[in-house]
């Protein structure tokens, strides 16, 4: 690794808070790249278990800083402020990178000169790191404009994305402010300044599923990516035609997070978005119903489960919501 006086090409910037149990596998999967001008940067926000100690071997490896918690955003915004690379990637604590990441990515870079972000797929696994299944978004997200970014949202973790780092310093790196849904703020004022992204086409880190992850906190993932959205809308730069996708993107934005909060436990959050996803909707009354379902059991079955609309449609929340359904549909 790049560790010496010569300017390394990528950064890699590690966030971690409380996560000893990962931390290692992180790092390791970084020193094992092909690709071997970079740098690791950890910034440790706050953590109050192991991680300082698990971190004791590597640390004439990397470059640790230690930081009062103050959250994922601002601890890849300092790295960011560190980084001497002119590439920026990202990795959570408890994921991990695939060998060829950094050197599949430098390449479409070096290829494109023009490009801003370079994203690509990832693996999702399990808490032993074991494969789940690969995800290939550009199948549903051809191109990465404004609007694919908008509709689609196709980030599962940020180890997915390679930045330039004159990039983030154009926009103001990440929102110290959100809980969640960062990495989309990010790319949508990013995708506005006209900063160009481009598909590799492979899957570059693996994404862990486990008990603790962030993304099981329904309620917070659901009003930080609808919060973004109110964000974005409000902007006077969008142009018109992004602007007349409103509706739309409202609609199926509200749509997934009730889905994710039926996913994650929250069914009166679950009924709460639904509601509010009716005035944004489409269709006429039952087929706005019939469209949930639909919408539940794709987004299950794309999380390898499958829908059990039965038990859905005997919980006192899907109950009761039917009920609103009738009384605001002018069915008798």
């Amino acid at each position: 690794m790049s560790t010496t006086a010569k300017t390394p090409r990528v950064s890699v910037i590690i966030p971690v808070y409380n996560c000893d149990r990962y931390i290692s596998q992180a790092i390791e999967s970084v020193l094992a790249q092909t690709y071997q001008s970079y740098e690791i940067i950890v910034i440790d926000d706050g953590s109050t278990d192991n991680t300082r100690l698990v971190l004791q071997p590597y640390i004439e490896k990397i470059r640790y800083v230690y930081q009062e918690n103050q959250g994922v955003s601002a601890a890849r915004n300092y790295g960011i402020d560190l980084a001497r690379g002119e590439l920026i990637a990202f990795l959570d604590a408890d994921d991990f990178f695939l060998p060829d990441k950094l050197t599949a990515q430098v390449g479409v870079f070096d290829a494109q000169p023009n490009l801003g972000i370079v994203h690509s797929g990832w693996r999702r696994v399990n808490q032993q790191g074991e494969t789940i299944k690969d995800e290939t978004p550009w199948n549903y997200v051809p191109k990465l404009n404004l609007e694919g970014w908008l509709r689609w949202k196709p980030i599962g973790t940020m180890g997915t994305l390679m930045f330039r780092r004159d990039w983030l310093k154009q926009v103001g790196s990440f929102e110290v402010g959100l809980g969640q849904a960062e990495d989309v703020d990010l790319v949508l004022r990013l995708a506005v300044r006209g900063c160009e992204a481009e598909w590799l086409q492979q899957s570059t880190v693996c994404y862990r599923q486990h008990d603790r992850n962030t993304m099981r906190d329904g309620v917070s993932q659901a009003r930080s990516i609808n919060g973004v959205l109110d964000k974005f809308f409000a902007s006077e730069s969008i142009p018109l035609g992004i602007q007349l996708l409103e509706k739309q993107v409202r609609y199926n934005t509200l749509v997934w997070s009730s889905w994710y909060l039926y996913y994650t436990g929250f069914y009166s959050e679950m009924v709460e978005y639904l509601q509010k996803s009716w005035q944004y909707t489409p269709f006429l009354p039952v087929g706005t119903v019939i469209n949930w379902i639909e919408s539940f059991t794709g987004f299950s079955e794309n999380m390898g489960d499958d829908l059990d609309a039965d038990k859905l449609a005997k919980t006192d929340e899907w109950q009761q919501l039917m009920g609103w359904v009738i009384s605001n549909s002018g069915v008798s």
